[in-house]
């Protein structure tokens, strides 16, 4: 824990493709037991920015700090190894394999023995909701199922940070508020999370504080009351219903 308790900072960050500018000087950070949403319109670029944090792209410029040490240019696997794991917005599971044995894939990067990361991945399944359905095939899983299958496989690598990108995208009012309910009890159990959502309800009800990017630039920060209300916000994504 770094004094400020600072867990994730992007510092200036920028990526390009080609002459494309995806992402052009994005800062903020994620603290310690902190929920962050991260909204914006499609295209927008905030995916970009996770697949930076999480080691599958490396900035143009700027950086990126994890726990005050600076984690850009890292790849994947020791990233995930310091604590830093994202999930996919198109869930893919193993799927001839067993629900914990998905899971287990996730708990063998710190219990490389079977017995051991098989117990960790069943503790991460009831904690997600899928407890009784440990030896359930995993593409005979509802959307639902597959989405709290995604959270366990990177809950099972003990994070201190998760990434989440669009877990409510497809769920019906009762499952989305359920995912809602497992993200605030991930927190309390001391995990800190980034959440892509379009789901603006619940984004907006989830999260500690709000980024808005548009067009690879961060347009506003702050209280989701805050963001919400602010003009700029308001013309380029959240539209006038959302303003009371």
């Amino acid at each position: 824990m770094t004094m400020t308790g600072k867990l994730l900072e992007f510092e200036g960050v920028g990526k390009s493709f080609g002459g494309l500018r995806a992402i052009d000087d994005v800062s903020f950070t994620v603290s310690e037991n902190e929920i962050v949403g991260l909204i914006g319109p499609n295209g927008a670029g905030k995916t970009t920015l996770f697949a930076m944090a999480s080691g599958f792209l490396k900035p143009t410029d700027g950086r990126i700090h994890f726990q005050g040490r600076r984690i850009d240019g890292f790849d994947p696997p020791r990233i995930c190894r310091a604590g830093l794991v994202r999930t996919f917005q198109i869930v893919k599971p193993f799927g001839e394999m067993t629900v914990i044995e998905n899971a287990m894939v996730g708990a063998f990067l710190h219990h490389p023995r079977p017995e051991e990361a098989r117990e960790l991945a069943a503790a991460v399944l009831k904690q997600v909701g899928l407890g009784g359905r440990e030896e359930q095939v995993a593409k005979t899983l509802t959307l639902s199922g597959r989405k709290r299958l995604e959270v366990a496989k990177a809950l099972a690598t003990n994070p201190k940070l998760l990434l989440l990108d669009e877990v409510m995208a497809g769920l019906n009012t009762v499952e989305t508020a359920e995912m809602v309910e497992l993200i605030h009890s991930l927190r309390a159990s001391g995990v800190s999370i980034l959440v892509i959502e379009h789901n603006m309800k619940a984004v907006m009800n989830l999260s500690d504080k709000i980024v808005v990017i548009q067009y690879g630039k961060k347009i506003a920060e702050g209280l989701p009351a805050e963001v919400a209300n602010d003009p700029q916000v308001i013309s380029a994504y959240l539209g006038g219903e959302h303003v009371a």
